[in-house]
């Protein structure tokens, strides 16, 4: 059996365990190689026959994201985050959808543990997925993009969110 190496960070169950949702930011705004960071930790999410399926649209500025706040009863967070992330599905690129969105689950769980790790604080919003095919062409987004999920991304106004989760006895089978 081989080795495992030394160099494998060893906090990664920390940076897990503290993560929370964030849905209030301060104003500061992210700069590109943090962004860039996040992003490149989601494309190392594990996908099936490394389609990598997943699409980011990155959006800073007010207008767009008062234009997306209108989809979403969590309108909100995103018109308070610095930083929204559009994640979609290249439906060009997918082989199956069910394996498709479970990588892009795990794509975005990487952006949020990544963020997490940098001081950022991040929101999946899911609920918006409601009106996808609105958003998508309120981004003017191709037709083989899919919204998935967008993901509020900002320095946390607080910090310390206390999380519970249920007893790993009421989830075993």
């Amino acid at each position: 059996m081989d080795k495992i190496p030394n160099n494998i960070p060893s906090d990664v169950f920390n940076v897990i365990l503290c993560r929370r949702s964030v849905r209030s930011y301060k104003k500061d705004p992210l700069p590109s190689g943090v962004i860039d960071k996040m992003l490149e930790a989601a494309s190392w999410a594990p996908s099936g026959l490394n389609n990598q399926p997943w699409r980011f649209m990155v959006i800073t500025q007010d207008s767009q994201k008062e234009s997306l706040a209108r989809f979403t009863k969590y309108g909100s967070v995103i018109k308070s985050a610095p930083v929204i992330i559009v994640v979609c599905m290249d439906i060009g690129e997918s082989y199956n959808r069910e394996k498709d969105l479970m990588s892009i689950g795990a794509c975005i769980q990487n952006m949020m543990l990544q963020a997490y790790s940098m001081g950022i604080g991040t929101c999946w919003l899911g609920e918006i997925v409601n009106k996808k095919e609105k958003v998508a062409a309120s981004l003017k987004l191709d037709s083989d993009l899919e919204v998935v999920a967008v993901v509020a991304a900002g320095y946390p106004q607080e910090k310390g969110f206390k999380g519970c989760r249920k007893p790993l006895t009421e989830l075993k089978l």
